[in-house]
């Protein structure tokens, strides 16, 4: 089912929902990104019997110029309704995210001690990694509302994820600022993790996926993207995560 009435909406770029089995999937999509990214994985899981829901975060899938007034708090409020809506009918819930994504999985996951498992592709979760300090130094100290666009770092010929081609400044501050507090978290995430991560990624650093292996106190499964880039859900290992996900998802449950 879909359902979105914005008018600039991207084509593809609508939250999508399916119900399935008492086991619930929540799916989320990185920065500049939109539910396109990560609609093969969410239909993964659907036909895997699962209940399933992708939202559109605030800001996201319509224009640049629509995302400039939102903040980590418009994304991780959205974040938390979307679960509760999802745990309000299943019995039990996993949560999947990419990126920007994945971060914001990471934080319901320590707000949400119920949560059934995790699914982390390339997240973002190091705000101290030297390339994200230099990254965020040079934002600080512009005056430009936006940059050159961090959208569609994909191997794969052909693949293009449909990303804004400029990258809001002070959202992006924002997010920044909010993974100080969640990296002193994650230690309080207990439950089962599959963190994926690509060697080549020009966007999130793997140092990221690094800290959060070692820094959660649950089991980890780590699986490592050869062949793909950032948005490794659109690239060569697309199936591949699929795979793994739905395997993990089905353990769980």
């Amino acid at each position: 089912m879909t359902s979105d009435a914005t008018p600039d909406l991207m084509p593809g770029a609508e939250p999508w929902t399916s119900d399935g089995s008492p086991t619930g999937v929540l799916v989320l999509h990185g920065f500049t990104g939109n539910p396109s990214s990560m609609r093969p994985l969410a239909e993964a899981f659907a036909a895997a019997g699962f209940s399933v829901s992708l939202p559109r975060l605030p800001g996201h899938g319509t224009t640049v110029e629509d995302m400039l007034p939102t903040r980590w708090d418009d994304w991780s409020a959205a974040a938390e309704a979307a679960y509760a809506e999802l745990a309000a009918r299943c019995e039990r819930v996993l949560v999947a995210g990419l990126s920007m994504g994945g971060t914001l999985t990471l934080w319901l996951a320590t707000r949400h001690p119920e949560i059934a498992g995790l699914v982390l592709i390339n997240p973002l979760a190091d705000g101290e990694e030297p390339g994200i300090q230099g990254l965020v130094a040079a934002l600080t100290d512009t005056a430009e509302p936006l940059v050159p666009g961090i959208g569609s770092d994909i191997a794969l010929e052909g693949s293009v994820e449909s990303a804004y081609e400029l990258t809001p400044v002070a959202p992006l501050l924002s997010l920044h600022g909010a993974l100080a507090d969640l990296r002193g978290r994650l230690a309080s995430i207990s439950c089962p993790v599959l963190l994926l991560s690509s060697p080549q990624d020009h966007v999130v650093a793997p140092a990221s996926s690094d800290l959060v292996a070692s820094s959660v106190t649950g089991p980890v499964e780590r699986v490592t993207l050869e062949r793909s880039f950032h948005v490794a859900t659109l690239d060569h290992d697309a199936g591949l995560i699929e795979h793994r996900a739905v395997e993990f998802a089905q353990r769980i449950a």
